[in-house]
């Protein structure tokens, strides 16, 4: 078993254990407590076999001392009254440790992943985060539990029994050990085949609930284009994959109970033939033939229990391993020790900045070169997938840069003293819209804590929210899971207004403004424009970043123009393209009013 926990590093989890050292050592010793009333039991009915019964005449025993007999009784009803004591006690601490360790763990494992970068949770998936959150932590929680209870309490009785054996008859200490030794092998080959393949089916449950979440998350869509069918093809390969891992590593799990049988039954069998042979000859009493057959049973018994065990650990660790794998990921997001700070004029400046996600794939941006003053306004257009995101996203230092450096107030983004400074002072509209189930209240207070109700009415206004709000109840009316209860334009102003309670030195919207109409788009960037916020409006409508101070055009990862306007209208070709894509044009080829 040593081999096995430290097959899956169990060296950090079991730091969990310390709180709860005392419950994890009472636990097991009330078991063993337990265990040897246990192994009392068969001495008790040797004595009233022999002893309290006599020997047999004729049809009966009539020199019975019915008196011994019925203390014998009274001393098996205590045996039994002290065991269910001490297993009640036992349980309680197993329980209680059981449940303080996966707590701690689920807790932890929620911290590191609230500190995991965004790389690393795409690396991961969400599917597999979820599931060493729940499923394997709740296998995990259960083999501690079990383990508690049982791992040293059925070894105990085994050998235990085993000794007790010897004692009543040294000559049957060779059925016990080979008994128990064919067992052992046994029992170790089963748990060492199916170690690799639990963690192997744990993967493939990872892809079924990848899967049942796209088709929950995107119900509407998949009906939209009528893929029910072809969703529901991958799901059944996927489930069908995870279905065959599980018989398989279940048919060899199932082995160890029939073996235990076999092997158990085929020992008793031999003891009772060689302590009838005994008996016959006078060298063994018939209690101590009972005894042996139930000390030999409680074996069974046991082993049936360890190997359930076994199969319930087993899991467990490979649950283990997995919660481990995450606790031990280091973000992936570089802090480099401060260094002296650049007098610069500039807010923020992007130097021959360049970012891969991945080791070997293209570059999402090359050589980004641009400096914005203190209260500008940034506009960033460029077509699909030309890396507007993924430059907002450098500013707050959701990602590393591949090379080059982007400072903000003259200091490097990745340095230790701007990690949490950096974020306050930022507020980020992502390209998603998320709310959060509670109250419209509850998602602004995200942006400041100790907002008062008129900054949070004020952000609102300013975001062109406030009368839908009102509408609904005000601030405490109800936001249902994800906002599903407010359309896609109220939830986006509704992410702007959580930005703006802020009143963050630097305001990034990231595309924030897609469903909303001009009138409203326009009305919400002349609120944002009288802000002495430092904006990065990200678009891929012309109108949106027309009045932009500087506008910064990007084509498959590269700036292609920077400037106002009407310097790239002059300049940039592709920003022309963009322009005039969306705007009617008359006979000169200028766009009409």
């Amino acid at each position: 078993m040593r081999a096995l926990w430290y097959n899956v590093a169990m060296k950090k989890l079991l730091a969990y254990f310390k709180p709860y050292k005392w419950q994890s050592l009472l636990g097991p010793l009330f078991k063993l407590l337990e265990a040897t009333f246990e192994l009392l039991v068969p001495f008790v009915v040797g004595l009233i076999v022999d002893r309290g019964l006599g020997e047999r005449v004729g049809g009966g025993y009539p020199n019975a001392d019915v008196g011994f007999i019925a203390w014998m009784c009274v001393l098996l009803a205590a045996f039994g009254l002290f065991g269910l004591f001490f297993s009640v006690i036992a349980q309680y601490f197993a329980a209680r440790t059981a449940t303080g360790v996966s707590a701690g763990i689920r807790r932890d494992l929620f911290k590191k992943i609230q500190s995991l970068s965004y790389r690393d949770i795409d690396k991961m998936g969400e599917a597999t985060m979820l599931t060493r959150m729940t499923g394997d932590l709740d296998r995990f929680q259960a083999g501690v539990n079990l383990a508690l209870r049982l791992f040293l309490r059925s070894p105990f009785i085994v050998f235990g029994a085993m000794f007790t054996g010897f004692l009543i008859d040294p000559a049957s200490i060779g059925t016990f050990a080979l008994t128990i030794g064919v067992l052992a092998i046994v029992v170790y080959a089963v748990m060492f085949a199916c170690m690799p393949l639990y963690k192997r089916t744990q993967e493939k449950l990872d892809k079924v609930l990848l899967s049942t979440r796209e088709n929950l998350t995107g119900a509407r869509v998949l009906r939209a284009f009528c893929q029910e069918d072809n969703e529901r093809e991958t799901f059944e390969k996927r489930n069908g994959e995870l279905t065959a891992g599980r018989k398989f590593v279940g048919a060899i799990a199932a082995i160890t109970n029939p073996l235990t049988y076999v092997l158990v039954n085929g020992g008793i069998i031999l003891l009772l033939y060689t302590g009838a042979l005994r008996v016959d000859s006078g060298a063994l009493s018939q209690g101590s033939v009972i005894a042996l057959y139930n000390l030999m049973g409680q074996i069974l018994i046991e082993l049936i229990k360890l190997a359930n065990l076994i199969v319930t650990v087993t899991k467990a660790a490979a649950c283990g391993g997995r919660i481990q794998a995450v606790l031990e990921m280091q973000p992936a997001l570089k802090i480099v020790p401060d260094e002296e700070e650049k007098t610069d004029e500039a807010f923020v400046r992007f130097e021959n900045v360049s970012l891969q996600y991945n080791a070997g794939a293209e570059p999402a941006l090359e050589n980004i070169s641009f400096s914005v003053e203190r209260g500008q306004t940034v506009g960033i257009i460029g077509g699909t997938g030309s890396g507007k995101s993924s430059l907002v996203n450098l500013i707050p230092h959701f990602y590393d840069v591949s090379g080059g450096q982007v400072c903000v107030d003259g200091k490097n983004v990745q340095s230790k003293s701007m990690q949490n400074y950096l974020r306050e002072r930022i507020g980020v509209v992502p390209q998603k819209a998320v709310l959060f189930k509670g109250t419209v209240r509850e998602n602004l207070l995200w942006g400041k804590a100790d907002a008062t109700e008129d900054e949070l009415w004020d952000a609102l206004e300013k975001a062109q929210a406030a009368d839908f709000v009102r509408e609904k109840g005000g601030l405490d009316c109800a936001v249902e899971q994800g906002g599903k209860n407010f359309s896609g334009g109220q939830k986006q102003r509704l992410t702007i207004a959580r930005a703006l309670v802020r009143n963050p030195e630097i305001l990034i919207l990231d595309d924030s403004s897609s469903a909303l109409d001009y009138a409203t788009d326009a009305a919400l960037r002349k609120n944002i424009r009288v802000l002495s916020t430092t904006t990065f409006i990200v678009s891929q409508r012309a109108s949106s970043v027309h009045d932009a101070d500087q506008i910064l055009v990007l084509d498959d990862g590269k700036a292609v123009g920077i400037g106002t306007h009407a310097e790239l209208m002059e300049s940039c070709e592709i920003y022309r393209e963009i322009y005039f894509s969306q705007y009617e044009t008359d006979e000169k080829g200028e766009a009409k009013a």
